[in-house]
């Protein structure tokens, strides 16, 4: 038998093996490997008697590199072909069998000169098909040899200018299959670094803050942060004056001030306590230019010693309550029995309200005592008596609050203050080189308190006076303290467990957050319009824009909470870098988690994963990373008896769940294990998934 050996395609690769047996449509065909298969009659494409089969494949693979493709294009035929055909045009017509396999290998990994046709045949590519081919093959090879020349700069410590131009959307938004995503993928693979430090040290990212501002704008204001030119649209209407002299309570820094309260008639057993609040919605109407800037901006974003506003500078001073003036407002008057503080009547007003001073707590807090307000201490200050009132009231409104919720509010924890110092004084922000100073704020304070429970009240309020009125509005609800049960928002009044009111709805900072601006908008319809309120109202009972809202209000938001969380951190660490300090005490929240005692910071600690909730303990800082805002800490000692229960620190596991996500490493989108298989020898993505 003269063909004792067949060559033969398997699931698009060519085999060659000893023919051992044939039948009608198939052969049984012997691997070298000893392993037998059946072959179809039809896929067998080429029989030859010498030379052996491996050595076969291993001259036709050699051959076949060195046939001219362009001149085979030239002298193939128009119609379809066999690859005996070309071997006999391009090597003789005696071409062996070398030189026919050779010609089958090249016709076949030649798809873009030569179209498949069948098992063996083909038809050459029309002309102007193939020229898009090679042009597309040669864009191809000139990227693959731009990557390897970027990927070879970065692992060598320098970064080309296009990756640094590319740095956010490369680690945070990559496009995949872009050559800069593919080069800063090999160059990691190549230098065994993760993506952050490679870039770090190819000299990509200069500053950790401007890391981390700079993705936060490439994020949420791509476009920058200016707002377009805009002007505060004057309030047409002919407002009554209040017969009241307000008062505002904010820190010094505030520019946006919302609210301001007014207590009248003391002494004379009835007390009319007025909260007002800044009136934009009087001027801003639904729709407008400057609706649609606080609406694509959602709220004020804030973090140590620069924010972001919702509404021009100018807009806001325009309708701030800023002292000295008569600003237009949304008040709600509160008639209470001046000796029990029972209820009596409730009245919304839209009016110009007198502002007679600004308070701030920062000049204050040390001043406006609960002895001075209880009249235990001298109070040898602005509104000392309504003051006193005020703080009276806001105990009386906390007590009934905790009684509703089932539990006393837990104020053991401080707040912090941020105060950045030096760093570039022509500067609008911070720069990151500024040193910080963190103090505490106990929670809860005096004038704290007076605020938290005057805005409780009018929220409260006008939550449930809309709602009687027929006409929607924004509400914040939580079922039930459980841990795991979150605060929602929705469109239909809902008990707030938390807070231990029946409704709550955000109305009280409208140049703030543009829910509050919603839900002003709602409350000066029922104000004016009384019992049709509902038709005048610029949302209606079940508007889809009311949920739209919603829905873009709690993704912004939770987005800028989360910014500012991480700019606390970072500030937080740099604190501990500033002041050289090693050491903290701590309290143990769940799974190694704890929270140092004067300072803003969660982080896991090694050697507490077994303590339990509430144990207080010294730990060691052994390294920060300010780009991840990571801290790596360890048990140094445990500082209480080994018997504390969770009960005696008051750790809310609410609290805990939350804090083990603010202590969670910087995320990446750049994936080196899914583009790991993705990058070639060449260095040329196959097409990985988006």
């Amino acid at each position: 038998m003269a063909d004792t050996y067949a060559l033969f395609e398997e699931a698009g690769k060519f085999l060659a093996g000893r023919v051992m047996s044939e039948a009608e449509s198939s052969l049984q065909v012997e691997l070298d490997s000893g392993k037998r298969v059946k072959v179809k009659s039809a896929n067998a494409l080429l029989r030859f008697a010498k030379p052996g089969p491996a050595e076969l494949l291993a001259q036709a693979q050699a051959l076949s590199l060195e046939i001219d493709l362009d001149l085979v294009w030239e002298v193939a035929p128009d119609d379809e072909f066999g690859f005996d055909d070309i071997a006999r045009e391009y090597f003789s017509a005696q071409a062996d069998a070398p030189q026919r396999a050779a010609a089958l290998l090249r016709l076949f990994d030649a798809p873009h000169y030569f179209h498949r046709r069948g098992k063996g045949r083909f038809r050459k590519a029309p002309e102007d098909v193939l020229k898009q081919a090679l042009v597309a093959i040669e864009r191809k090879a000139q990227q693959a040899a731009q990557i390897e020349s970027w990927a070879a700069a970065l692992a060598g410590g320098d970064c080309p200018a296009p990756i640094q131009e590319q740095l956010y959307r490369i680690l945070f938004r990559p496009d995949k299959n872009a050559p800069e995503y593919k080069a800063v993928v090999e160059a990691a693979k190549r230098s065994h670094q993760a993506p952050l430090e490679l870039l770090k040290t190819a000299g990509a990212i200069h500053s950790p803050y401007q890391f981390h501002w700079k993705r936060f704008l490439f994020e949420f204001f791509p476009k920058g942060t200016a707002f377009p030119p805009l002007v505060a649209p004057a309030i047409a209407d002919e407002l009554p004056l209040a017969p009241v002299q307000a008062f505002s309570i904010d820190d010094s820094s505030t520019t946006e001030i919302d609210d301001a309260l007014s207590v009248q008639g003391l002494g004379t057993g009835t007390v009319i306590f007025g909260v007002h609040i800044a009136a934009p919605a009087l001027a801003i109407q639904p729709g407008s230019a400057l609706d649609q800037v606080a609406r694509s901006r959602w709220s004020t974003v804030y973090m140590p010693g620069h924010k972001l506003t919702m509404l021009p500078d100018e807009v806001v001073q325009a309708y701030t309550l800023q002292a000295g003036r008569d600003c237009p407002a949304v008040s709600a008057y509160f008639q209470f029995d001046e000796e029990t503080l029972e209820v009596r009547t409730v009245e919304t007003r839209v009016e110009r309200v007198p502002i007679a001073a600004n308070l701030r707590h920062d000049q204050l807090d040390a001043v406006i005592t609960e002895a001075s307000l209880a009249g235990e201490a001298p109070a040898d200050y602005a509104f000392a008596p309504e003051l006193a009132f005020a703080w009276r009231l806001a105990r009386h409104l906390k007590a009934q609050r905790e009684l509703a919720r089932g539990k006393p509010e837990n104020f053991n924890r401080p707040d912090y203050n941020f105060r950045l110092e030096g760093g570039d004084p022509a500067a609008t922000e911070p720069d990151g080189s500024e040193t910080v100073l963190i103090t505490e704020r106990r929670r809860g304070q005096a004038l704290d308190l007076i605020v938290a429970e005057a805005m409780i009240l009018a929220n409260s309020h006008w939550g449930g006076w809309i709602a009687e009125s027929g006409v929607p509005g924004i509400y914040r609800s939580q079922a039930s303290m459980a841990p795991g049960v979150k605060v929602r928002m929705g469109t239909k009044p809902a008990p707030h467990a938390g807070m231990g009111v029946r409704q709550y709805a955000w109305s009280t900072s409208p140049l703030r957050r543009y829910v509050d601006l919603v839900n002003q908008w709602q409350i000066v319809a029922c104000a004016r319009h009384g019992r049709t309120a509902a038709l005048a109202a610029p949302f209606k009972p079940r508007d889809a824009e009311l949920f739209s809202v919603i829905s873009g209000f709690e993704a912004g938001y939770a987005a800028y909470s989360q910014f500012q969380n991480g700019m606390e951190r970072y500030w937080t660490l740099r604190h501990l870098q500033q002041a050289d300090r090693t050491e903290l005490d701590a309290v143990v929240m769940k799974d190694g988690l704890v929270r140092a005692d004067a300072l803003p910071l969660v982080l896991r600690a090694a050697g507490c994963e077994s303590m339990p909730r509430g144990a207080r303990v010294r730990v060691r800082i052994g390294g920060i990373d300010l780009l991840t805002l990571d801290a790596h800490a360890s048990l140094i000692i445990r500082l209480d008896d080994a018997d504390t229960t969770a009960d005696d620190a008051e750790v809310d596991a609410n609290e805990a769940e939350e804090a083990a996500e603010s202590a969670a490493p910087l995320a990446l989108a750049i994936d080196l294990d899914e583009a790991a298989g993705a990058v070639d020898a060449a260095g040329v993505a196959a097409t990985p998934a988006a």
